[in-house]
């Protein structure tokens, strides 16, 4: 247990009150409840303490006022993204961590560990990844919440997974397979030189929702996919095998569990083929 963890984590999730408490505070109806909460004016008054607290950079945010925590938190900022035609972009602020796909896999993404099968809930498209390469990136509170699509391509499949919204504390970890719970939402690509590609959305406690746009069936780089409103969240991107190039910075972080900051927009790698 990390000796940062707070007290009431810890009160949740090793004592029995706690986790009485805990079983209340996952509840959808709970959920819903704070998702209106955060959303209304009542809430205004979260957004000073959050961005003195985070250290939040307001400076290329699109507007100064807000109508709720949410609003700000789901905020827009201008975006200056110059891209090459083959590169593969960084869709969101974040931490990125990089793994080999391999049969028996075990990726440990925010302190949990399940296979790409298990994370898709499908072992026949799981299996066309085999061999090839996926992308972890952690959002935390200070990152934008706002993400793009890394590549080109036509939109083949669109499926969410519903589950239980649950904390990705490490001390929370220890006790439930937390993203296995976690709902989460994805999109396979079809892209002309890289074949298929997973990009995969991830939410947490206790709102944690995922807002896909998906008025579309093209997947435009560096377009807007969605957003998350409040709470811990990630982007998994998987690749083909063969299929792309990594930059030599993140080529060396391959396999240790070592994370990079990365920017949204950011060129992160090329089509291979």
């Amino acid at each position: 247990m990390k000796k940062n963890e707070s007290l009431s984590l810890r009160f949740l999730y090793h004592t029995s009150p706690g986790r009485a408490i805990l079983k209340v505070l996952t509840n959808p109806v709970v959920s819903e409840k704070a998702a209106v909460y955060l959303s209304s004016p009542y809430s205004k008054w979260l957004i000073d303490y959050y961005k003195e607290k985070y250290n939040i950079d307001m400076t290329d945010c699109c507007k100064k006022n807000f109508s709720s925590f949410n609003d700000f938190f789901k905020r827009k900022k201008k975006l200056k993204l110059v891209t090459e035609d083959k590169a593969i972009i960084s869709p969101c602020d974040a931490f990125l961590s990089i793994y080999s796909i391999y049969d028996d896999l075990s990726l440990n993404i925010k302190h949990s560990r399940y296979t790409v099968s298990s994370l898709l809930r499908d072992r026949k498209i799981a299996e066309e990844f085999s061999g090839g390469i996926c992308c972890v990136f952690r959002l935390e509170p200070h990152h934008y919440h706002r993400y793009l699509f890394a590549v080109n391509g036509r939109i083949k499949l669109q499926r969410r997974i519903k589950g239980i919204l649950h904390c990705v504390r490490p001390i929370a970890c220890q006790e439930y397979p937390v993203h296995i719970q976690n709902s989460r939402q994805y999109t396979l690509i079809q892209n002309s030189t890289l074949g298929n590609v997973i990009q995969m959305e991830i939410g947490a406690m206790l709102v944690g929702k995922i807002c896909n746009h998906m008025k579309s069936l093209t997947a435009v780089k560096g377009q807007e996919k969605g957003y998350f409103e409040y709470g811990g969240s990630t982007i998994v991107l998987l690749f083909q095998k063969n299929s792309v190039n990594l930059s030599k910075d993140f080529m060396k972080i391959m396999n240790t569990e070592i994370e990079v900051p990365v920017n949204i927009g950011q060129t992160i790698g090329k089509e291979l083929r």
